[in-house]
């Protein structure tokens, strides 16, 4: 459960009001962080990412003596100070070479971390392609390619997908502009190798470029703009059952309304039921047949004269007269 703090002053009242969560949450902010020992490739990694994040993020260069998974409080600390519960260190070790951490945050408490490491040999910076970059504060399309994202059990590559997503995803919008889906983020996960490694998750960066194909539908072309990343997964943190589920709730009011007989589908139809009285099938006019009628030498006794109108109300012909029944 999260600590609870009373407050002394009025001014604490205030600070902790502040910190409340929100029924809409603002867009999550990333802190970028260096250890004391750190990589060059590791530094171009976290400044490509904070390019891509921009401006949603913030990130500090000085060394900072950190260990996630032996002690947190750091972190919690930095997370709480700046308000930003998404936060990414990087790291350089003989044992753990190139290491990035992702850790997600909850109520100033760390949710959950996943440790990877960069492969050096296939890895390349945004300086290094020279193609057009996409602009600032641009709303990424997300893919996951692979099994592995799309298992039913929880497992390393599917924490991966739900931090991966959190990073990335950007800002709540209702509407979307076409000539702003220019980013597209791809995660691919392959199958096992043949000596019984993992994985690895290839991280690729496109941009979406549209031309005129002479049609109304324009023509789609995507360029690597880079970075250009392959992760091999390390160690990793999963969230205590009792904090994630604090972090799942929702909060109330929230959810629309539902009107009754009134439901929407997939795609976002509105579907409407409309319930009917019970008619009366008695009373319903058909259509008269000319089978029906008789004949000339049918004779007409004095009861079916009686029962037959004269004039049928309703039919007019097409000079707007009255219509009059013939009786043969």
């Amino acid at each position: 459960m999260l600590r609870q703090i009373k407050p002394k002053t009025a001014r604490s009242k205030r600070e902790l009001a502040k910190r409340e969560s929100l029924a809409h949450e603002n867009t999550k902010t990333v802190l970028l962080l260096r250890g004391s020992s750190c990589s060059s490739l590791v530094q171009d990694i976290l400044a490509d990412i904070n390019a891509l994040k921009r401006p949603f993020s913030v990130r500090f260069t000085k060394k900072n003596e950190i260990h996630p998974f032996e002690d947190a409080s750091s972190l919690e600390f930095f997370s709480q100070k700046n308000d930003t519960s998404l936060l990414l260190f990087g790291s350089h070790s003989k044992k753990r070479p190139h290491c990035l951490t992702w850790i997600r945050c909850f109520g100033g408490q760390v949710l959950d971390i996943l440790e990877v490491n960069i492969v050096k040999d296939t890895a390349r910076t945004l300086s290094q392609f020279q193609s057009e970059k996409c602009k600032v504060g641009l709303k990424p399309l997300l893919s996951f390619s692979g099994t592995q994202f799309e298992s039913p059990e929880t497992n390393h590559y599917t924490l991966a997908k739900s931090i991966f997503t959190d990073f990335f995803r950007g800002g709540e919008s209702l509407n979307v502009d076409v000539e702003g889906l220019q980013l597209m983020i791809n995660f691919a996960a392959g199958e096992d190798a043949q000596d019984g490694s993992p994985p690895k998750i290839q991280m690729r960066c496109w941009r979406i470029i549209t031309r005129r194909s002479g049609q109304r539908v324009p023509r789609v072309e995507v360029e690597e703009m880079g970075p250009r990343i392959d992760f091999t997964i390390g160690r990793t943190k999963e969230a205590e059952g009792s904090l994630w589920k604090e972090a799942m709730k929702k909060p109330k009011g929230t959810d629309p309304k539902t009107k009754k007989n009134i439901e929407t589908d997939l795609v976002g139809d509105k579907i409407g039921r409309i319930h009917l009285g019970k008619q009366d099938l008695t009373e319903l006019q058909t259509r008269k047949m000319k089978g029906l009628k008789r004949g000339r030498g049918d004779t007409i006794t004095k009861e079916m004269a009686d029962n037959v109108s004269i004039i049928s109300e309703g039919e007019t012909d097409a000079g707007g007269e009255t219509k009059r029944q013939r009786i043969a």
